[in-house]
């Protein structure tokens, strides 16, 4: 987070399963937040055992914290309302309790008709601005008569938001990702080992960068990133080529602290 100069107004923390080099790190982050002073609350997300890690982090963090630490067990089919997006609970199979989170940004406003809000009396400038966020407006027309414009007069159709979905750690798991991830913008998907190691991905509930590829393209996806891959590759070309053997849309594998814009549908 220091690297990437984010700052640390993180306020909810959500973990995919509880092997520990998935969530030791909030250790040290509560600590520096205490340090910084914090007052927000902060809170947890996770599956089965949550209240329970969450106690044992306060205990070895051996420290009073600023703020309130708060904890939420999530399960598949749950959905969080944020302001803007939601995040949808999927299944995983990690041989443990594991989830994945999708998020989902709430629907745009459709493409505003200026010409169509000028033919109605609508004088370009702040009015403009209130239809475009959805509120209705008045205006006088000839002889100073007061009409009310509503939004739907000058805009079309609701936009989709963005979507994006992560697996955390997992075998191939389509069945739990279809309700949340269908048409999803980005698939960051689990592939710890190439194909030519499909019995070792199965043996320790991990995916292969096919399964990976599998799964964006039932879910029709915009674009795939592949991640957790095994310390054991120095290069991962079979993996991207394994990928693209199911999959014909955009494949990435991002180091970190790598940027991905993600555009809108239209």
């Amino acid at each position: 987070m220091m690297r990437a100069r984010t700052g640390f107004g993180v306020s909810e923390i959500f973990i995919t399963h509880w092997h520990a080099d998935h969530y030791l790190g909030i250790i040290g982050l509560l600590q520096t937040l205490t340090f910084n002073g914090r007052l927000e609350p902060l809170t947890i997300f996770g599956p089965d055992a949550v209240y329970e890690i969450v106690e044992d982090i306060k205990r070895i963090c051996r420290t009073r914290f600023s703020f309130p630490v708060e904890a939420v067990r999530v399960r598949p089919g749950q959905q969080y309302d944020f302001k803007g997006f939601v995040i949808r609970i999927c299944g995983a199979d990690h041989g443990i309790p594991a989830v994945g989170y999708c998020f989902i940004e709430n629907q745009r406003p459709g493409r505003f008709n200026r010409e169509e809000a000028i033919a109605l009396g609508v004088k370009p400038g702040p009015l403009f601005g209130k239809l475009q966020r959805g509120e209705s407006v008045t205006v006088q027309v000839h002889g100073g008569e007061e009409q009310i414009i509503m939004p739907q007069q000058v805009l079309g159709p609701q936009r989709s938001g963005r979507k994006v979905l992560y697996t955390g750690d997992t075998r191939l798991n389509i069945d739990n990702v279809l309700d949340s991830g269908v048409g999803v913008d980005l698939l960051i998907h689990d592939a710890t080992f190439d194909n030519e190691q499909e019995e070792r991905a199965r043996e320790f509930f991990h995916a292969t960068a096919g399964d990976a590829g599998t799964c964006a393209r039932e879910l029709n996806a915009r674009m795939l990133a592949l991640f957790h891959i095994s310390s054991r590759y120095t290069q991962t070309a079979l993996h991207k080529r394994d990928a693209a053997d199911e999959f014909s849309g955009d494949i990435i594998i991002p180091d970190d602290l790598d940027m991905t814009e993600i555009p809108f549908h239209d």
